[in-house]
């Protein structure tokens, strides 16, 4: 019940119970298995908790220097804290690392998130990866056999070399490459370009399962309707969770962008400045007259943004 009312993840929940922050109608659990009958009061840390909605997924456009994370010891921005007002609580399918951006899909169903997570349900998650160094497709093709790096065995990996840029005055070249894999495990791109003797410097999630990024910008959020829910997610959605009709509120305004995310770095048409150097513009300084000098005069207008016409010049009105 928890963890479809997006409170956490059903483990995260077994952890919760095990901290004694769990009670039903003031009796603190010790165990998950415990049978929740109509009109019980749920509270979480003396909070009540809703009853579950039907399933809800989000599609978001995490900007880089976001913490997928509810709370960061460090202090850190974080994906949630930078979402939108009118956002539910949500949690993430997998996780997106502090200097990766892209697509990071967000539900309000716990039990939906864990199944997406799943190695053995095989969603396919799909990457472009900028990254420094020399390689040819050859030896990207081994990593379809799986890879171990530092003890840690990986899955089969498809990358495919798109581009290869020379650094100008440097002996190497920045590459893109495009990358499909199954499994997700903790910083698994970065770690196995690595392996190959590339160093990624951005990375961007493009597509999750039958999910793509497309033209969402950064920091923005926009729901998945129903009639997808039932028709993607039926299998991993309890039949009386799944939603009906076929349409979904008002998108969201984007988020605020983080403090030295994609704003900061130039990502996307709004930060780019004159020229599209993908610098933020920065205001011009008032003009400063020398002492003596005449102020231009403003030039006469006639109605709203017209330029006054001198006589005997342009055509006459008939």
């Amino acid at each position: 019940m928890l963890a479809r009312s997006g409170v956490a993840s059903r483990r995260a929940v077994e952890r919760l119970i095990a901290d004694g922050r769990v009670a039903i109608n003031g009796r603190v659990l010790d165990t998950p298995a415990v049978k929740i009958e109509p009109g019980d009061i749920v509270t979480v840390d003396g909070v009540p908790v809703d009853a579950p909605e039907p399933t809800r997924l989000w599609r978001y456009h995490k900007p880089a220097g976001l913490v997928t994370s509810h709370d960061d010891p460090q202090g850190r921005p974080t994906v949630f804290k930078a979402l939108p007002p009118g956002m539910p609580r949500v949690l993430s399918v997998g996780r997106l690392d502090l200097n990766s951006e892209g697509l990071l899909l967000l539900t309000n169903d716990g039990e939906l998130a864990r199944a997406l997570e799943l190695p053995s349900n095989a969603w396919v998650r799909r990457y472009r990866a900028r990254a420094f160094g020399r390689i040819d497709q050859a030896k990207l093709d081994t990593l379809k056999d799986g890879i171990v790096v530092e003890g840690v065995q990986y899955g089969s990996i498809e990358a495919r070399l798109d581009k290869a840029q020379p650094k100008p005055g440097e002996g190497g070249a920045n590459v893109w490459i495009s990358l499909a894999l199954k499994e997700g495990k903790n910083r698994e791109v970065r770690r196995v370009l690595l392996a190959l003797g590339l160093k990624v410097n951005r990375l961007i999630r493009i597509a999750y399962g039958p999910f793509a990024l497309t033209t969402l910008e950064s920091g923005q959020v926009e729901e998945v309707g129903p009639r997808v829910i039932r028709e993607q997610l039926a299998q991993y959605v309890r039949p009386e969770n799944l939603p009906t009709g076929d349409t979904v509120p008002k998108p969201l305004k984007p988020a605020v962008k983080a403090e030295g995310g994609a704003q900061r770095r130039g990502i996307g048409p709004k930060a780019r400045g004159p020229g599209g150097k993908g610098k933020t513009a920065e205001p011009e300084a008032p003009k400063v007259y020398k002492a003596g000098w005449a102020k231009p005069k403003p030039k006469a207008r006639v109605g709203p943004g017209r330029p006054k016409r001198k006589p005997g010049k342009g055509p006459k009105r008939p």
